[in-house]
Formats: C-alpha cells, structure tokens, sequence
C-alpha cells in the first residue's frame, strides 16, 4: 500500500537509467502518492474485479477484496498498466457495508494492476501493486489469495486455481494509525520468541483508532 511512496529524501538507485527516491513508486510501481480519496478511518474499500481482466491468473479464486483501509488516489497509470481490480469506496469499515452512491465511486481509481517497469541496469521488469495492504487488510481471504497469486505469476509458477491461504497461527492485526509515543514499543517489551510459529501474538491499537470487531 505504502510501496508507492516508500523512500525519501535526495538519494537515488543508480545505473544507466537512475531511478530517484521520490520517483520509486512512479517508475517501478506505476504510481507515488497522490492523496487520500475515501475518508480515511471512515471508509473502507472493496475490490471491483475489471471484466476485460477477469480471467487474469492473479485473479484466480479471487472474488471478495475488502480492507478497511481508505482508497487511494491513482491518476498516473497508462493504458500499457493491466489493472484488475478497481476500488470502491464504501459506506463504512463493516465488510458488509454497500458502496457509496456518490462520485467517489463514479469513476473509481484502481485498486491493484501489473505494470511493467525499466530497472536502473536498463532491463525490463515486471511488478504488481495493489494500494490496499495495510495489516487489517490481509484479514480478507480473498486480498491474501491475490498476493500470493501474484507471486506465484511474477516468479514464473503456475498459478493455483485456490490457492491455500489459511493462517499458520491466529492472526490478530492491530489498527493502523501513527504512534507518536516514543515509549509505544519500549512498554510493548516485543521479544524475537514471540513470533514464534506457534504463537499468538496480539498488539493494542493505536490511539485513536476506530472500533474494528472484524478481526478474525
């Protein structure tokens, strides 16, 4: 989600076709930051499959997007990006909630696609991106199924007509949100054996995060 506008500052990825830190997402992803576009914390996103692309293989068993994070703004793809889903701004954060029967939605920004990048040697790529991600995101099957689906296209594998996405251990996200609280993580007390295989690991929100009762 945040991958489009993942670096900062003056620095570069050097080579014969160098590639600026603000310009990361632009080039390799097809897109930067551009805004908010629904409300965020208030508003989720589901995903709208893009019929020409139905059949697309990172679309696989892929039929129910929903995050409760925000929808994105994307305004810099072109017509060689393959987008697959569109985002559809809803009502609420409740995965049941309908879309919004406003211009949010009229017409809606993409949600996830395939674009295909030059790298700073000079050579060809291929990457996918999806501005949904966040880690409550991931508590839809179907979001976890089209990530590992677009693994196995961007590696070159057979994609899975359903591929296994269950958890290997209880999954309980926190919210997102910032946390200016410099003691946040101290009072945590996080160990490396608390990530364990085998574990159950749960982390309050942040404040001021809304009620999520969603988590699985």
């Amino acid at each position: 989600r945040t991958a489009t506008h993942a670096f900062t500052g003056p620095g570069a990825f050097l080579g014969d076709h160098p590639i600026p830190f603000g310009q990361f997402g632009r080039i390799v992803l097809g897109e930067q930051w551009v805004a908010h576009h629904g409300g965020h914390g208030s508003q989720g996103t589901r995903g709208v499959i893009v019929g020409e692309h139905a059949d697309h293989p990172i679309l696989r068993g892929v039929e129910d997007v929903f995050g409760p994070t925000d929808v994105y703004a994307v305004v810099n793809l072109t017509d060689d990006d393959v987008v697959l889903l569109d985002a559809g701004v809803t009502e609420s954060l409740d995965p049941a909630s309908a879309l919004v029967d406003t211009e949010k939605n009229n017409p809606m920004h993409p949600l996830a696609w395939v674009h295909t990048y030059r790298a700073p040697n000079g050579t060809e790529g291929t990457s996918f991106c999806t501005t949904a991600g966040a880690s409550v995101d991931f508590c839809s099957e179907d979001m976890r199924r089209m990530i590992v689906n677009a693994t196995y296209f961007l590696t070159g594998l057979d994609v899975p007509d359903d591929a296994n996405v269950a958890y290997v251990d209880p999954y309980h996200p926190s919210f997102f949100g910032f946390i200016k609280d410099e003691d946040w993580y101290r009072r945590a007390d996080l160990q490396p054996e608390d990530l364990d295989l085998g574990t159950e690991l749960k982390m309050k929100d942040p404040p001021n995060a809304p009620a999520w009762p969603f988590r699985n």
